[in-house]
């Protein structure tokens, strides 16, 4: 009876129904096997980036994930990990192979291109779209709490809460994705 869920919904239920809902996720996008695998990475992101992007809620304090550096090195922790699952999976040649391309002559194009995807657009487009956000966030924020001192602020921590939500989960979503793409083997 310790396993079966009482018929209320109590904290640790809600907690159950939450980590539930985000192994569906995972596994969804990489598969049963590889989602036991990276469950841990992405579900360790959404709560750290959610408790970080929620300290911006609270008065007074700045949301870490507000700042480039902070996020530019979550998102160097997805690359080491997602390049790194796709070589473990399909071996350095099979990797490179995928990111040749299917046609020989526009190999060398669509190489560099992919490579240039890989190292560079994903962690930057991954670090500047959460640190835009949450700046601009926790702006709107301090703006209207300078504006009108009561019923304002009550509805933008409404939405700096929302905000925190869905910021943590695109993180998560995306680092899922890319692992989900560096690991797959078929090119279709």
């Amino acid at each position: 009876l310790q396993y079966v869920p009482d018929g209320s919904m109590t904290t640790r239920n809600l907690f159950e129904l939450f980590t539930g809902a985000l192994f569906g996720l995972v596994t969804d996008l990489l598969g049963h096997e590889n989602g036991k695998k990276f469950f841990w990475i992405s579900a360790g992101l959404f709560i750290y980036i959610l408790t970080s992007n929620l300290l911006g809620v609270v008065p007074g304090m700045l949301p870490p994930s507000g700042l480039l550096h902070h996020n530019f090195a979550m998102s160097l922790v997805v690359l080491v990990l997602f390049n790194g699952a796709g070589i473990k999976a399909q071996g350095l040649v099979g990797y490179l192979k995928h990111m040749w391309g299917p046609v020989a002559l526009l190999g060398v194009l669509l190489f560099f291109i992919e490579l240039l995807s890989f190292l560079v657009v994903r962690p930057y487009s991954l670090s500047l779209r959460l640190t835009g956000n949450m700046f601009g966030d926790h702006q709107v924020l301090s703006i209207m709490s300078g504006l009108v001192p009561l019923v304002y602020p009550v509805l933008f921590l409404g939405l700096g809460i929302f905000v925190s939500f869905i910021q943590a989960f695109v993180f998560t979503l995306l680092s899922t994705i890319y692992i989900a793409l560096a690991v797959e083997h078929d090119d279709h």
